[in-house]
């Protein structure tokens, strides 16, 4: 159950007042904190993508083609700082490689996002229509 006050939404628990608190953030309810680490346009996505394997940050540009390059680094970042998806560079020459893959912690997502992608399915069918390019 979640309450307002002073202009925030309290979560409450056996009937008290719970505020989260994660390092230096403060959630006001497990959605809050739960949408910071996956909300936004295009993190659920890239877990989506990483979900069966690794992927290099060319081959998910490259399935992500609406995505700048700039805004795929910045997400990839952050999940990494957030400790779901880990950043493992290998050194061959002549080139540099790097693949991303879900960490354990990232991998109790599957779940989730696999719910929200049949829900995003079943919406489109409800109200949408396939136009196949």
């Amino acid at each position: 159950m979640t309450v307002t006050k002073d202009k925030f939404l309290i979560m409450m628990i056996s009937g008290k007042e719970v505020l989260i608190r994660i390092g230096d953030k403060n959630y006001n309810c497990a959605m809050d904190l739960a949408m910071d680490y996956i909300g936004g346009k295009w993190k659920t996505v890239i877990l989506w993508y990483l979900r069966d394997d690794k992927k290099r940050f060319g081959e998910l540009k490259k399935i992500m083609p609406r995505i700048t390059e700039k805004m795929l680094s910045l997400q990839l970042k952050t999940l990494e700082l957030d400790g779901i998806i880990q950043r493992v560079e290998y050194s061959e020459l002549p080139v540099k490689k790097v693949e991303y893959s879900l960490t354990d912690f990232g991998k109790t997502l599957i779940p989730v996002i696999e719910s929200i992608a049949k829900w995003g399915r079943d919406l489109s069918e409800l109200k949408g229509e396939r136009i196949y390019i």
